[in-house]
């Protein structure tokens, strides 16, 4: 070798010593995009899992695809209902569905969306989430059931229709030695009124109508519901009711995954969470209303509003059911927590917000939906 030669390289091993004491950036190889795999607790053809890749996608664009979620439809790994023990156990990354899903692992879960909520709404429920103490109550409830995840709640769910029947349910004895689906807690209220009820999965209700396991049954929404096939085995839908009217979605993280992400990453997650929130809700006023129409147009479908005496049981049956849990402290805690907040929150609400009935009537000269018939 050369004396040249040997002294342009003896040189540039001490600059590039130098450098690296100067503090300058190492030259590092990338490793490539982060892959995760989730799984929705719903069927791929229903909105709910749209929901899922909607939110999917609103953090591989922001993350410029360094993140990469993959969201597979309910059974592709695991059954619906095993979604929280599939992410715990990191058999899952991450998934999307509702709290009341796990029910079966803390019945304080059902606080969450399967209930009156105390006169809240769903945006209400997810304000008391975010500013009144319900996330650490979340997060001490999953810590005491060794659920290993970081759960989001968003999504505001508008109220759910009381249910899909073969007739119009005029009366509470209506729902006597009926075969009912429904989830939570409010297995307990339609019980209270004399169902006797299951709870299954989403995409297994309309089949198990038409086998004639289920007489009647609730799921969601004029959407999920149109699409699932309910008007295929129902042309009744009674709407309005208190077993499910603030429920919100769960997006949810494999809590050592989650937490070996950049710092900016976990950020823009965080903000995500926010305008796939509410995103959803805009998306949801233009397709369940659309849905809505052609249900009754298309479809044939008859809808009717629940009667005042059945949304009343259905306020005292749930204080009964939740009375029964009073030797669960966390049920307790969480529940003092919301009627605190929702004792501010709904007076404040129902003081300031005009009902748009007057209003509807005024320019469009008839009330939407009707009350059920009386029989004879």
């Amino acid at each position: 070798m050369s004396n040249q030669r040997r002294k342009f390289l003896t040189g540039a091993a001490a600059a590039a010593t130098g450098a690296a004491a100067l503090g300058f950036p190492a030259i590092v190889k990338a490793q490539g995009p982060i892959s995760m795999r989730w799984q929705s607790t719903w069927p791929a053809k229903d909105i709910f899992h749209e929901y899922a890749n909607d939110f999917a996608k609103k953090v591989n664009d922001m993350t410029g695809g360094d993140l990469r979620i993959e969201v597979l439809p309910a059974g592709a790994v695991v059954p619906a209902f095993g979604l929280l023990d599939a992410v715990t156990k990191g058999t899952l990354d991450g998934g999307h569905g509702v709290l009341v899903y796990h029910y079966g692992k803390q019945n304080a879960l059902a606080l969450w969306g399967s209930g009156p909520a105390y006169g809240m709404d769903a945006n209400m429920l997810l304000s008391w989430h975010k500013y009144g103490g319900g996330k650490e109550l979340l997060n001490k409830l999953y810590a005491s059931i060794g659920a290993n995840v970081v759960s989001f709640p968003y999504g505001p769910m508008p109220t759910q229709p009381f249910g899909w029947f073969k007739k119009p349910i005029t009366k509470v004895d209506d729902m006597k030695g009926m075969k009912f689906r429904t989830v939570g807690i409010s297995i307990d209220v339609y019980a209270g009124m004399g169902a006797a009820v299951n709870a299954l999965p989403g995409g297994e209700i309309v089949p198990a109508i038409d086998r004639g396991l289920l007489d009647g049954a609730e799921f969601n929404n004029a959407t999920s519901d149109r699409i699932l096939g309910f008007p295929d085995v129902s042309k009744v839908c009674m709407l309005q009711s208190y077993h499910q009217n603030a429920e919100q979605f769960e997006i949810m993280f494999n809590k050592p995954k989650y937490d070996a992400l950049p710092a900016k990453m976990r950020a823009i997650i965080d903000n995500a969470v926010e305008a796939a929130s509410q995103d959803m809700s805009w998306k949801a006023i233009d397709r369940y209303s659309k849905d809505y129409v052609e249900l009754q147009t298309k479809d044939k479908v008859r809808f009717y509003r629940t009667p005042d005496a059945i949304l009343q049981r259905q306020l005292e049956t749930y204080d009964a059911a939740a009375k029964k849990r009073s030797d669960n402290a966390l049920f307790v805690e969480i529940e003092k927590s919301q009627k605190e907040f929702a004792a501010r929150a709904v007076r404040w609400d129902l003081d300031t917000n005009v009902n748009r009935r007057m209003a509807y009537n005024h320019y469009f000269g008839k009330p939407a939906g009707k009350p059920a018939a009386k029989k004879a």
